[in-house]
């Protein structure tokens, strides 16, 4: 019987103009029965599955982890499995499942029918897939321009944390983990769902994101140059062995801050604030991924 697939093409997004007509030409060949939906504003994802998603089997994402984040209420409510075609800059989602940015290679995985159920991260009714955080990473990602994104690719998010860096002030919060209370003064706190965000930054080493788990870490330096040594840690995801950084697990977390609330960036957009109630929804969708071995 064949499958018949949604497909919503982000073509804002670094690759989508120029991949969107082939992306639905591979599906096609490979014996999906594809309708295509227009990707028109922030949200739309969602809004293209609720109406089409009594008509479909699957539903295909094309574009970055903002395009994919977008679509989660209504896969969430649909729940229909999802492909993710990784056009964007980042791509982390797609680099925690193992999915090729080869578009032919990706769309292969989509039509091996292989599915994998993973969890969501929740925050004061936001949902996310990769990660949360509030501190350097909200102002990179106000900085960030889709300009910068398009002409330099991954390069952007480097370049764009190099001149955020020097400007780098610690806050005070409290964080609530597991039963424990832990008083903070840092620069950043990062709340993961899965083990990528940020261009490839890696959460911690054993992040996974079918776990049951949330991984935070909090970089508690008080100036700009102690974050230099971290720099590699956070691509390894070891960064939680250093003495100034505390690494925390739990399905729920609470973050309160000391003074002015703070906002919160989920998965590369600037969504909610402090305080914040922070879980983890265990197994909430299922995402076509490479097959194990």
């Amino acid at each position: 019987m064949t499958r018949r697939a949604l497909l919503i093409v982000n073509r804002h997004a670094r690759r989508g103009a120029d991949q969107a007509d082939t992306a639905a030409a591979l599906l096609r060949a490979a014996g999906l029965d594809v309708t295509e939906a227009p990707f028109e504003e922030k949200g739309s994802p969602s809004d293209a599955i609720r109406r089409h998603g009594g008509g479909v089997d699957l539903v295909v994402i094309g574009g970055g982890d903002g395009t994919v984040n977008a679509a989660a209420e209504g896969l969430l409510e649909t729940a229909l499995p999802f492909g993710i075609l990784p056009l964007g800059t980042a791509n982390d989602l797609a680099r925690t499942l193992g999915i090729p940015t080869d578009l032919g290679a990706a769309c292969r995985i989509i039509a091996a029918g292989h599915l994998r159920r993973i969890d969501l991260g929740w925050v004061n009714g936001q949902h996310f897939f990769n990660a949360a955080s509030l501190g350097l990473s909200v102002e990179i990602a106000q900085r960030l321009t889709k300009e910068s994104k398009g002409r330099w690719g991954i390069f952007a998010y480097l370049a764009t944390a190099i001149s955020v860096l020097r400007y780098a002030r610690p806050f005070s919060a409290e964080i609530r983990c597991g039963g424990e209370l832990h008083r903070v003064r840092t620069v950043q706190i990062t709340i993961g769902n899965g083990r990528y965000f940020g261009g490839g930054l890696t959460v911690a080493a054993d992040a996974a994101i079918d776990d049951g788990e949330l991984d935070i870490y909090s970089l508690e330096v008080n100036h700009w140059w102690q974050l230099l040594p971290l720099l590699p840690s956070m691509r390894t995801g070891t960064v939680g062995t250093w003495p100034r950084v505390r690494a925390l697990k739990g399905r729920e977390v609470e973050i309160i801050p000391k003074r002015r609330s703070r906002p919160i960036n989920t998965d590369g957009e600037v969504t909610t604030a402090t305080p914040a109630k922070f879980r983890v929804i265990p197994r909430a969708v299922s995402v076509f991924a490479p097959a194990p071995g």
